[in-house]
């Protein structure tokens, strides 16, 4: 087996992430056949090297997990919160007992009142893909606003809005797709996008003038929300590669919005909808008569 850096090889054992395992080479705690280690350059063969970790040997890489969380409101998505504050890893453990087997990761982030479809894994090379922004991965939201927001509105958040990032930077989202699910006083909405900027959904809509009240991602990629609230499962052999495929397949984007509008909202006047025109392909023909002949 070629060698390979050390970091690298710890964290494929599932001790800790790249990071971390940089910081413990640094410091000293690694050693590879009796010599200690610091230099991060360094490589080694995982099946004839002897590498210890704190004086543990290594057991070999990991083998990979793949987990769908259905993560509720109210935990945030991080492997450990300064705060105390609940994190997804706690749900890692669902009502049967049952633990996830190995040390898996949050792919990409729900802020902590958003709820939904979250991928956890130990695959860092398939986590680094998804997330990747040139993957455009497509990513679902059912979203309920406050107010109504008109045609116009959505059209414009269809083609894209400048938002801002952290540091004050302001940056135009990539088309999107929208379209009302069910109406009211503070509509649910439908959308999806194909980037994973942080709150994005959310200043989307404040860019237009409507809160998001609730956010809860229904789709990643191929996969859909399938497992109850704070609940999870393994993946399917099938799933994860459809997943790799959406990661590493050909680049689409969103088409832009067609000025077809969709179903109009209720009138705050009348209970009836408003509903859109018949498409004139779908317009009935007039019937044909026969011409008349005069009578001898």
């Amino acid at each position: 087996m070629p060698a390979e850096r050390l970091q690298k090889i710890i964290a494929a054992a599932g001790i800790a992430s790249r990071r971390k395992a940089e910081e413990m080479i640094a410091s000293g705690r690694v050693a590879v056949n009796g010599q200690v280690v610091t230099e991060l350059g360094t490589k080694a063969d995982p099946e004839q090297d002897h590498i210890r970790v704190d004086g543990k040997l290594l057991q070999g890489p990991e083998r990979f997990t793949y987990v769908a969380l259905n993560k509720p409101k109210g935990y945030v998505t991080t492997v450990s919160d300064e705060k105390k504050r609940p994190t997804v890893m706690d749900l890692l453990q669902n009502v049967k007992g049952q633990k996830v087997k190995g040390r898996v990761y949050p792919v990409g982030r729900l802020d902590w009142a958003s709820e939904g479809l979250l991928l956890m894994t130990n695959d860092g090379a398939l986590a680094n893909a998804l997330m990747k922004a040139s993957s455009n991965v497509a990513k679902t939201y059912v979203v309920k606003v406050a107010g109504q927001p008109d045609e116009a509105k959505l059209d414009k958040l269809r083609r894209g809005v400048s938002i801002a990032e952290k540091g004050g930077r302001r940056v135009r989202t990539a088309p999107a797709k929208i379209r009302l699910i069910r109406e009211g006083d503070n509509p649910w909405l439908e959308v999806t996008i194909i980037e994973g900027r942080n709150r994005q959904v959310r200043k989307m809509f404040e860019e237009v003038g409507h809160h998001v009240e609730k956010i809860r991602r229904v789709q990643y990629g191929p996969l859909a929300l399938d497992v109850p609230p704070g609940d999870w499962r393994n993946l399917t052999l099938l799933e994860v590669a459809k997943l790799k495929s959406a990661a590493s397949g050909p680049k689409l984007t969103l088409p832009p919005p067609t000025p077809t509008p969709l179903r109009t909202l209720k009138s705050p006047r009348s209970s009836k909808s408003l509903r859109s025109p018949r498409p004139s392909h779908l317009s009935r023909a007039p019937k044909s008569r026969a011409p008349k002949h005069p009578r001898n």
